[in-house]
């Protein structure tokens, strides 16, 4: 079974047992989380399309950790300005099992 799922302004396509990284979420870790936004789902032979989301599907999921992503270093300058600006930025992540799909 395969969905595709939106969290955080983003979509990702998953399956059961899969470990995804996303925008960090309020939880414990081992806390039980649900996501009631499923955009897709399919089994192989079949493929359920929401408008835009699946009715009753329901991904289920477990918080294994809060991280925080690689640094990305932002660097703004104007030649001949004598201008620079150098900015890092860490995003906060939640590293997440999938355990149950529901269609």
């Amino acid at each position: 079974m395969t969905a595709i799922i939106e969290t955080g302004s983003k979509q990702f396509r998953i399956k059961e047992n899969d470990i995804i990284e996303i925008d960090r979420i309020e939880g414990e870790d081992g806390q039980k989380i649900s996501f009631p936004d499923v955009l897709a789902i399919g089994d192989g032979k079949e493929l359920k399309i929401g408008k835009p989301f699946v009715k009753g599907a329901i991904v289920e999921a477990e918080i294994i950790a809060h991280l925080r992503g690689d640094k990305v270093i932002v660097f703004k300058m104007k030649r001949r300005k004598g201008y620079k600006r150098k900015q890092g930025h860490r995003q906060e992540l939640t590293k997440v099992k999938i355990t149950k799909i529901t269609p």
